[in-house]
């Protein structure tokens, strides 16, 4: 992995989360938190995992370790959520620009939220946290279709298309 990978993955990842955004956005707020027996039970926390763990894996690579995830009952409204995602994008945009493709191989030392210590290289950790957003944006596409919203989709390919045109 080169930064020029890194840049790539992270512009697919805030394109797929902005098509995903887009589709909550028009839910009401009883679909937003109804508890659809997910793994992380409704729309409003499946989509703050998604946050949190970018946010986590971002705070971990900028030297801290956060003891906790965001808590999905901090964000009452689309709004809240959207806004601390778009929060998150930002910070993401500004590490990437000081991500060299030298520095792509450092490994970062880190404890996870039950203390217990880990260290990866940073291209490791970023394609984790990519992959991570995207396994949890197709739960959301589901419960997404399970609550009769119309979605688009997200593949990658998809994406690439609309790069070349």
């Amino acid at each position: 992995m080169n930064k020029s990978d890194i840049e790539y993955l992270h512009g697919y990842s805030r394109w797929a989360n902005a098509r995903i955004l887009d589709a909550v956005s028009k839910l009401t707020p009883e679909q937003f938190t109804k508890d659809m027996h997910s793994s992380h039970s409704s729309v409003r926390d499946t989509l703050t995992h998604i946050v949190a763990a970018e946010w986590i894996w971002l705070e971990r690579w900028k030297g801290t370790s956060p003891p906790s995830l965001l808590n999905p009952k901090d964000f009452d409204t689309f709004d809240s959520l959207a806004t601390r995602s778009k929060h998150v994008e930002r910070d993401y945009e500004d590490f990437i620009k000081g991500i060299t493709d030298e520095s792509l191989a450092t490994v970062i030392s880190y404890r996870n939220t039950k203390g217990e210590p880990w260290a990866y290289p940073l291209n490791q950790m970023f394609q984790h946290v990519m992959n991570h957003s995207s396994y949890h944006r197709g739960q959301i596409t589901t419960l997404l279709r399970q609550l009769g919203a119309e979605v688009q989709s997200v593949d990658l390919l998809i994406y690439m298309d609309v790069r070349r045109n």
